[in-house]
């Protein structure tokens, strides 16, 4: 996916990273030691050959004058503490960090190094496997969330803090804030965007049944998958992480919107039941949520074809529509 937010560098300054991270003696030499591997939205990530052969990959925060989202803002710091989190407190397959320079001495932006982790985007090869390996790859990826949102906060909000103890506060201000960015940059949702607002306080009631602040990954879904031999051997792109509920995750957004897939194969593996009424209203406002980011985070990331403004449109429509509200 193109976007602005990418921040591509030259082979010389990839170079000099390399040599910063790895020692002079591994850096590489001549051409075609480093690819772009394509299918992120947010972040440039660099796939390298070193001297010796190795193989890592190199992920690079956006330039520092393209302005991103709210909740967007050091994402990567947000990535390296949650990656820290799952390598001691978990067995998710996540992968180490070689080495972090955040001084921009180098590159105008934050970066790390990790290993290349051998295997198959889930998010690229699903439709390609029979629809019972594609069925155990998500119960897979189930237990991988149940594990991770069976870590505890202190306060629901961001990794690093300040928290809150009400999740009803800390979600409508998400909400808030990704609404606010949509009218600075004059986004148009096809609906008006206190009418939205009206929605998400009509039933904000339901988020105060979430007490309990549970470690929440967010954006693990099929396309931050990494396979190999019909096991998950790695999670990538953690940079969204933070305490809440986890029925805000990825995996059960099918649950209300059929766009996202069946979703039971992800409830089975999770070993979560049948949702509740009140979980329904819950998801449904999750859903709405990301829909109106998908939305609005277009025209932040500069993209040049309409294709997902499009697609993201229609299913604000059916969001809102989850709540009895249809354009005319």
């Amino acid at each position: 996916m193109e976007s602005i937010t990418k921040n591509r560098q030259s082979a010389g300054v990839l170079r000099a990273m390399v040599g910063r991270a790895y020692g002079a003696g591994r850096a590489p030499v001549g051409d075609g030691w480093a690819a772009e591997l394509g299918h992120g939205w947010f972040n440039v990530a660099y796939r390298i050959r070193l001297r010796d052969g190795a193989e890592v990959v190199v992920k690079i925060a956006p330039p520092p004058e393209v302005e991103v989202m709210t909740y967007e803002r050091g994402a990567m710091a947000v990535e390296l503490r949650m990656l820290d989190l799952l390598r001691t407190h978990t067995s998710v397959p996540v992968p180490a960090v070689d080495f972090a320079d955040p001084s921009r001495e180098l590159c105008d932006a934050d970066y790390f190094f990790m290993p290349y982790i051998d295997g198959d985007n889930l998010g690229v090869v699903a439709k390609e496997l029979p629809a019972a390996a594609r069925d155990s790859l998500m119960e897979q990826v189930g237990a991988a969330n149940r594990e991770i949102n069976s870590l505890r906060g202190d306060a629901f909000g961001p990794l690093a803090g300040p928290g809150d103890p009400s999740w009803r506060r800390v979600f409508t201000g998400m909400v808030e804030d990704v609404l606010a960015d949509g009218e600075r940059r004059g986004v148009d949702l096809g609906w008006g965007y206190d009418t939205v607002r009206r929605v998400v306080d009509a039933h904000a009631g339901s988020l105060d049944e979430v007490t309990e602040p549970r470690l929440v990954e967010w954006d693990l879904w099929a396309g931050n998958v990494m396979v190999r031999d019909g096991k998950i051997v790695g999670v990538i792109d953690h940079e969204r992480a933070f305490y809440g509920d986890p029925l805000i995750e990825s995996g059960f957004a099918g649950t209300q919107m059929a766009a996202f897939g069946h979703p039971l194969p992800f409830m089975r593996g999770y070993g979560h039941p049948e949702l509740t009424a009140t979980q329904q209203v819950r998801r449904r406002l999750y859903c709405l949520h990301l829909m109106l980011i998908m939305v609005i985070e277009t025209v932040y990331r500069g993209h040049t074809d309409s294709k997902q403004y499009d697609w993201a449109r229609i299913r604000l429509d059916e969001a809102m529509a989850l709540f009895g509200h249809t354009r005319r």
